[in-house]
């Protein structure tokens, strides 16, 4: 049985209502002459798809009404370079939170860069003392895109109490912490996470009532590996070459959308799904530092 007509989980519409509610929260602020929002990023070297990741951050940063920063370094810049850049972060208190563009260039190691920030300015959400808080369940700052994915399904009312969740990738990043969030109370999921070691990967995708791809690897999932009606979130992003783009490349997930989206009851679609969604997560965690001083 194929369902024909799916629900497209529409991440850039859900993180446009998302950026009014904390408009209107930072327009408060104002008025009341508190201090306004200030979220900065660090990137380094020209990578691409950091490129327009920050440049998007630095525009939801404007729509929103908070105050942005961005650091730019270039690629040579030594490990101990860029801590001391992290540190001036740390120690500016008109930053609230900020982020260290990832990936790193392979000099750099990317655990230290992480541990060096102030975990009260941790935007992203990855540091270990915000994991650790994470994962017993206190007030902290959630990993930017699984925070934006748990916000995606609480804003359709998508079921997960009982439900077998299939996380494909193990990723410090996505997986892992995703991982942890749903089966927490109140999410409720039955968690399995697969990764590139599992034997025979495509039978537990198969059982799945929601499945989750994490691994950067385009079109891994195909429509054999789905059932009827489960729900898929793409978290991949990976640019392939284009004729059809003045960019001479375009965007593609982890999931053959074309074949898979007619067996689904809700899909999220590359780009316009879990991206704008992260992105959103770290004004949130950015608000929350703010409301915390």
């Amino acid at each position: 049985m194929i369902i024909s007509m799916y629900n497209l989980i529409d991440g850039k519409k859900t993180a446009s209502l998302i950026k009014l509610e904390i408009a209107a929260e930072v327009a408060q602020r104002a008025k009341a002459g508190r201090k306004m929002p200030h979220l900065a990023a660090i990137l380094v070297g020209n990578n691409g798809s950091s490129e327009t990741y920050v440049n998007n951050k630095v525009k939801d940063c404007a729509e929103v009404g908070f105050k942005s920063t961005l650091v730019r370094l270039n690629n040579e810049i030594s490990e101990h370079e860029l801590i001391d850049k992290i540190t001036e972060l740390n120690d500016n208190p008109d930053v609230d939170g900020f982020i260290v563009q990832l990936p790193l260039p392979a000099h750099i190691t990317e655990n230290k860069i992480i541990e060096a920030i102030n975990p009260d300015k941790d935007a992203d959400g990855f540091h270990p003392v915000n994991i650790g808080k994470m994962v017993i369940g206190l007030p902290g700052y959630l990993p930017a895109t699984p925070y934006g994915i748990i916000e995606l399904l609480k804003r359709y009312k998508i079921e997960t109490s009982g439900k077998e969740c299939v996380i494909i990738g193990r990723s410090n990043i996505v997986g892992r912490p995703l991982s942890i969030l749903l089966s927490q109370k109140g999410m409720d999921a039955t968690v399995t996470v697969v990764h590139s070691r599992t034997k025979d990967i495509q039978s537990h995708i198969r059982m799945a009532d929601i499945i989750i791809a994490a691994m950067g690897s385009p079109g891994f999932v195909k429509a054999d590996m789905v059932k009827t009606g489960a729900v898929v979130i793409d978290v991949g992003t990976t640019r392939i070459p284009s004729s059809e783009s003045k960019s001479g490349w375009r965007l593609v997930g982890d999931v053959d959308f074309e074949n898979v989206a007619p067996k689904c009851s809700y899909i999220t679609p590359v780009p316009g799904g879990v991206g704008p969604m992260t992105r959103v997560a770290l004004l949130r965690n950015t608000l929350l530092a703010v409301r915390n001083k």
